[in-house]
């Protein structure tokens, strides 16, 4: 028998207290099933609301990121061992809203601070990349966090990365980018970014 859908969100809380932690849960290896979707929505700016209210309290929203899941399918979903949930995300998931900037050069090390206090070092493991609006031809920079899921960088923040933008040479190509992790990061042709400026 299927949940009702008012119970479908506290079934999946009592679940998730029943871990007892905040660290992510191993949802990449279960595989519940499709109990359908809830009114939960992340926005554009990393604020959660489920029936069209905000959820204003951190550790719930904490809580319920620790079994966020991105499938195959490009939707996003909250997984438990026995059920799994579909919800609406607007964009990404998260936001980082600070960044940390270690070293420089090809040693420098970048950390971003997600909208839920996590915190994530950029480089090959946790890639940045930036999607450019084929309409306005607006930017959205992204660093990587887990899984599938990734921060939108929000727009200081990505100020602040661009001013440690630099060119470099790459397949023959001059590249504007940035290095984080022993990586460098190629975000535009070094033409395209001067023909901007």
């Amino acid at each position: 028998m299927a949940t009702p859908p008012d119970n479908r969100l506290k079934s999946i809380e009592r679940q998730i207290w029943a871990r007892d932690k905040r660290a992510p849960a191993p949802v990449e290896k279960w595989e519940p099933e499709f109990r359908g979707d809830i009114d939960m929505r992340i926005a554009r700016d990393g604020s959660w609301h489920y029936q069209g209210s905000p959820i204003n309290r951190i550790g719930m929203v904490q809580l319920f990121a620790t079994v966020l899941r991105r499938d195959p399918d490009g939707k996003f979903y909250l997984v438990t061992p026995v059920e799994k949930l579909g919800i609406t995300v607007d964009d990404a998931p998260f936001v980082a809203v600070e960044m940390q900037v270690e070293g420089d050069g090809t040693a420098q090390q970048l950390r971003f601070r997600t909208n839920l206090d996590d915190w994530v070092d950029a480089g090959p493991a946790h890639p940045l990349r930036i999607a450019i609006d084929p309409e306005t031809q607006e930017p959205s920079p992204y660093v990587h966090v887990r899984g599938n899921l990734e921060a939108l960088i929000a727009r200081p923040v990505f100020y602040d990365l661009v001013a440690l933008c630099s060119d470099h040479e790459e397949d023959g190509k001059t590249r504007f980018g940035t290095w984080s992790g022993g990586q460098f990061f190629a975000f535009s042709d070094s033409a395209d970014v001067r023909g901007d400026i």
